[in-house]
């Protein structure tokens, strides 16, 4: 049996391999004395934005001011209400808070994880402005219900993409089919930089332009302000980093899926592998007598930024992933809609019963491309035993 620790991610591995190439664009920079904006930033912001399938890409500070210049771009104000997921990172909903606007949360999808379009008109108000999607985990949400009620309601669509760079929906790249999109570079995604790091995208000239002047303080020329923005600028020596790393992001990627397919092989085998929810299931628990192994929707590119399994045993499966030194981690083990500071919202608990649900039995597995099958098989071994308990 493999006896050393497996982490939830691997970043030295990573690093070990493109070290070279690193230091080589971090002297580059350090050579030029150029460290806010300029050509690294610029050329990073066409490389995302070509790769994205957007037509302008404008580098900020990290995935919530990416969020935050969005919506500051959409015109999104106090008393407005902007329709998202409970079943996010913070940012998703902590950004529309921030500009008075509120958050008006509709359930997940339970088979996804993802917003349910399904739900979403029967949140929009004469208050509705924007809808913010997220596509957690590496998966794209149904942005064909997304985009049809945008049209049809005449709102601003968001994607937050911070989990999604190079994931797709019917061909189409994640933050390429809403007005903005907004993408992570905080370490652990797949992109990551080696600090925070954001990127906007855009197909629409004068949006894009909006959003990269929100991100410098509304200035144009310099001390000339236009808009009031804020210092959301994305660092030079970070943008010469990811471009290194986004020249090896497909093969990565490609990692990735390689080693989804062999869990589900390894489950399988195992005799671990128990059915999912759908909608229809309500908030009926899953993986009481096995594990729900991510679902891949149909046209989608699944980038598995995330590998998440859903069980009702997820205490003892820690316990035992603890004992082993295996690494995971709950994304997220309170829903958005429930958190302390949203309190005043007026959610109780029960009223999304598909986020509540995944809070309580999701977990997010090891899936770094460098994992070998020996490391994959401890992880597969840890579940069984859990589930032998």
């Amino acid at each position: 049996m493999y006896d050393q620790p497996i982490p939830l991610l691997d970043l030295k591995a990573q690093y070990a391999s493109i070290r070279d190439e690193i230091r080589a664009a971090m002297d580059r920079v350090c050579d030029s004395q150029h460290f806010i904006g300029g050509p690294e930033v610029e050329a990073l912001e066409k490389e995302v934005a070509s790769y994205s399938g957007a037509d302008f890409g404008i580098g900020v500070s990290s995935g919530t001011d990416a969020l935050l210049v969005s919506l500051m771009a959409a015109g999104i104000r106090p008393g407005d209400e902007v329709i998202t997921t409970p079943y996010s990172f913070f940012a998703t909903a902590g950004c529309i808070h921030r500009l008075g606007a509120t958050p008006v949360f509709v359930d997940i999808d339970p088979a996804t994880y993802n917003i349910d379009p399904a739900l979403i008109e029967a949140a929009i108000t004469e208050k509705t402005k924007a809808i913010i999607p997220v596509h957690l985990y590496g998966q794209m949400a149904d942005m064909d219900g997304v985009m049809d009620l945008a049209l049809r309601h005449n709102l601003a669509v968001i994607e937050d993409a911070a989990q999604a760079i190079g994931a797709e929906f019917k061909g189409h790249r994640a933050g390429s089919l809403g007005h903005f999109g907004c993408f992570s570079f905080f370490p652990s995604k797949n992109l990551g930089g080696f600090g925070d790091g954001g990127m906007v995208t855009a197909h629409d000239p004068d949006l894009g332009h909006r959003a990269k002047l929100l991100r410098n303080h509304g200035a144009e020329p310099k001390y000339y302000h236009k808009l009031v923005g804020g210092n959301f600028r994305l660092d030079a020596l970070q943008a010469a980093i990811l471009r290194v790393k986004l020249q090896h992001l497909d093969d990565w990627t490609a990692g990735r899926q390689r080693n989804a397919e062999r869990y589900r092989r390894l489950f399988a085998d195992a005799g671990l592998v128990a059915g999912g929810l759908t909608a229809a299931d309500g908030a009926a628990s899953a993986g009481k007598d096995g594990v729900v192994l991510p679902t891949e929707a149909p046209e989608r590119r699944h980038i598995y930024n995330q590998f998440v399994i859903r069980t009702g045993r997820r205490a003892a499966v820690m316990a035992l992933f603890k004992e082993r030194k295996i690494g995971c981690e709950i994304y997220y083990p309170v829903p958005l809609h429930l958190q302390e500071c949203f309190a005043a919202l007026g959610y109780a608990p029960g009223t999304l019963p598909h986020a509540e649900l995944a809070a309580r039995e999701t977990l997010a597995l090891p899936i770094y491309p460098e994992l070998t099958e020996e490391m994959q098989g401890a992880v597969v071994q840890a579940v069984a035993d859990a589930y032998a308990i």
